[in-house]
């Protein structure tokens, strides 16, 4: 499934909101998990399993450096991650040092259910946005937004969301002469299958030319836009019919 994460990934996704943390708030994000130092919270780091070295989480950090008015350079030349870095503030830009370490407890309790880590209680709306940061489909639809002029087929297209309404494409792209459909997919690593529900294989099947497939692959460090046209044309799909249950509630007939 695309969405899932094995465990090299999910440690990697919070050694980047870790790297994320330290960059932007630096020692207070350290001491909002009891660490007085950032020597103390790397070395913490390292004890819960989430790194091999103390160093590995100071150059999580530095990766992150460049992107925020602290006065580091970080890695401003290597393994940039500057589309985790938007992604990351797309969802929690605007929470405070405390708020986001909270975050990052979610995640660090989600890695490893046995650890006991103090948190004051999250806001169901930050929940619902930690749900969001897991599914690489919503990381890829971001990193799309901010670089799809760099598909010259895309390049002078003006860019419409389309995935609130749920019809079997994430965006429309106005081009000069005509339009067309993009329904964008993620994979954490250079390989991986991709899925397409049946919505958006009719929605293939009616647009042909018209309609890409577009896969953000290597999300997990540098990723790449791979543009299918016609997917259904130049892709092999094996259709598999899934069942499933969907419980409603009802009220009695009542007078409003």
């Amino acid at each position: 499934m695309e969405n899932e994460l094995n465990e090299s990934e999910r440690q990697s996704e919070i050694m980047n909101l870790i790297g994320y943390g330290l960059a932007k708030f630096d020692l207070a994000f350290a001491k909002e998990f009891g660490c007085n130092t950032k020597t103390a919270f790397n070395k913490f780091v390292v004890e819960l399993g989430l790194a091999k070295t103390e160093k590995a989480v100071s150059n999580r950090q530095d990766s992150f450096d460049p992107y925020f008015e602290n006065g580091r350079k970080g890695w401003w030349q290597r393994n940039q991650r500057e589309h985790v870095k938007l992604f990351i503030d797309s969802l929690f830009g605007n929470e405070d040092v405390t708020s986001f370490a909270n975050i990052v407890k979610l995640f660090i309790k989600e890695y490893d259910k046995k650890l006991i880590l103090p948190t004051k209680e999250v806001q169901p709306i930050v929940k619902s946005k930690f749900k969001q940061l897991q599914e690489t489909g919503n990381e890829a639809e971001f990193f799309f937004m901010s670089n799809y002029k760099a598909v010259p087929v895309f390049e002078s297209g003006l860019l419409q969301d389309a995935r609130l309404w749920g019809d079997g494409y994430d965006f429309q792209i106005q081009l000069q002469e005509k339009f067309v459909l993009a329904e964008i997919k993620g994979v954490r690593n250079k390989k991986g299958s991709i899925r397409i529900t049946q919505n958006e294989f009719v929605k293939a099947e009616e647009y042909k030319d018209d309609y890409f497939l577009v896969v953000v692959s290597n999300l997990s460090k540098t990723p790449q836009l791979n543009v299918i046209e016609n997917p259904l044309k130049n892709l092999k799909f094996n259709r598999k019919e899934l069942s499933s249950i969907q419980v409603n509630y009802h009220t009695e007939h009542l007078n409003w």
